[in-house]
């Protein structure tokens, strides 16, 4: 619909909306900031302990000094690098595996306890394992991060799939269709907003396979400044790095976001 057609009333509720909007994200940015500067006046005033919390304007030098030298690029690059070559290993083969077992009821029912199993199981328990198997290193990391998110995109994509309607998948049998073409015009058009959400998710878990196998073997990444800043007590590096982790998650979730909102337009 083109602006020229819209009535009054429909141009006024979308500019609300707008103005609503903006005002949540003005309110998030005043919160995010409210919050620095009562942490950096409760340690100028002393009511912190700055060796254990650091404060903002150290952390900010700390983040010019990393920056300015280039040691920092080099670390973060490191870690984003695993983490998307993990989150797209991990839905990709999820997404795969997923539609085998819509395909075959037979071996979804031979896979499901193992599958619940596999879920309850806590992965980054078994981060040592898998490094030990893959190697240590960006392999190492990198399998370890699929292994967390690959679980979850399989149990989504999985449930989302067997819950598209029954009516239209009997309609498409009626007419001789194909469980290839149900497939293609049916199931995979209805699990748009399950594969995103599960996108969404992603995001979270492959940071949390990429930092575990950083903590173990890497000597490069968010991961590895964490655990050298806690080694050596220097927490404003903690800190730093995840300030850092945090930033780059929610870019990510944003980038994630955009695409839904593209798809939900089409």
């Amino acid at each position: 619909m083109s602006k020229n057609n819209m009535s009054k009333e429909h141009k006024n509720y979308l500019t609300s909306i707008k103005k609503r909007n903006k005002t949540i994200l003005i309110t998030q940015i005043a919160v995010l900031i409210l919050g620095l500067i009562l942490w950096e006046i409760a340690a100028h005033f002393k009511w912190i302990d700055t060796f254990l919390t650091s404060y903002p304007s150290q952390i900010w030098r700390l983040f010019i000094n990393y920056t300015k030298n280039g040691n920092l690029f080099h670390h973060i690059g490191i870690s984003v690098f695993e983490t998307v070559i993990g989150f797209m290993g991990g839905t990709l083969l999820g997404f795969v595996v997923a539609i085998g077992l819509w395909w075959s009821k037979f071996w979804a029912r031979v896979f499901d306890p193992y599958l619940v199993m596999l879920n309850s199981l806590p992965k980054t328990a078994l981060a040592p394992i898998i490094i030990i198997w893959v190697g240590a290193g960006y392999s190492g990391i990198i399998v370890t991060a699929i292994s967390v998110s690959i679980i979850v995109t399989i149990m989504n994509m999985y449930e989302s799939f067997v819950s598209v309607d029954e009516d239209l998948i009997k309609l498409l049998n009626t007419f001789g269709a194909t469980k290839f073409q149900i497939l293609k015009k049916v199931v995979l058009p209805s699990s748009i907003p399950a594969l995103i959400n599960t996108l969404k998710i992603n995001i979270g878990l492959s940071w949390v396979g990429v930092i575990v196998g950083e903590f173990l073997v890497s000597k490069a990444g968010i991961g590895y400044l964490i655990v050298y800043g806690g080694q050596v007590f220097k927490l404003d590096l903690v800190m730093m790095s995840v300030f850092i982790l945090a930033i780059i998650s929610v870019l990510m979730y944003r980038i994630v976001a955009i695409i839904e909102n593209k798809f939900n337009r089409w």
